[in-house]
């Protein structure tokens, strides 16, 4: 009976460590998109994917034109707009370390592997280091800052 009340706490209240990582979970799935991906899906996912930022997100990379901060509305828009111009893509996060600086606050280092298919047919495969800053709003994790650490080779 202790087993099976064990197995029902860790089943219906997981970890903020698993509550953290199926953000980004979600974050792949919506970003992500098939040759097959009707017009209603991707409107559905553009409003889905500004549901995991918080009210405004801060963005460092090294391409200057891309910094700054982002309102959740302005984040659907841009990936909205790029997924236009793919007919394949696929996130994958990988190797996520995760720990809690303070409460309510999730900082993340992984990989992130971008793959797909322009719709001109070319092809693109980027893997960036990222770090993450995650904080809890409402009992949601909502991404608060990404750093593009750096440009991992093959």
């Amino acid at each position: 009976m202790v087993i099976l009340g064990i197995v029902i706490a860790i089943t219906f209240f997981p970890s903020e460590e698993k509550r953290v990582k199926k953000r980004f979970h979600l974050l792949s799935v919506w970003v992500s998109k098939s040759t097959e991906e009707n017009a209603f899906t991707m409107l559905q996912k553009m409003r889905d994917i500004g549901s995991l930022f918080d009210e405004h997100c801060d963005l460092e990379t090294d391409y200057p034109s891309l910094s700054g901060s982002y309102t959740r509305e302005e984040i659907s828009t841009y990936v909205g707009s790029a997924r236009s111009h793919v007919s394949q893509l696929s996130l994958k996060f990988y190797d996520l370390q995760i720990v809690f600086p303070e409460k309510e606050v999730a900082q993340v280092t992984l990989t992130a592997r971008l793959t797909g298919r322009s719709t001109a047919g070319e092809q693109m495969d980027e893997t960036r280091e990222l770090e993450c800053l995650l904080r809890k709003t409402e009992k949601k994790w909502l991404f608060r800052q990404i750093d593009v650490v750096e440009v991992l080779k093959k």
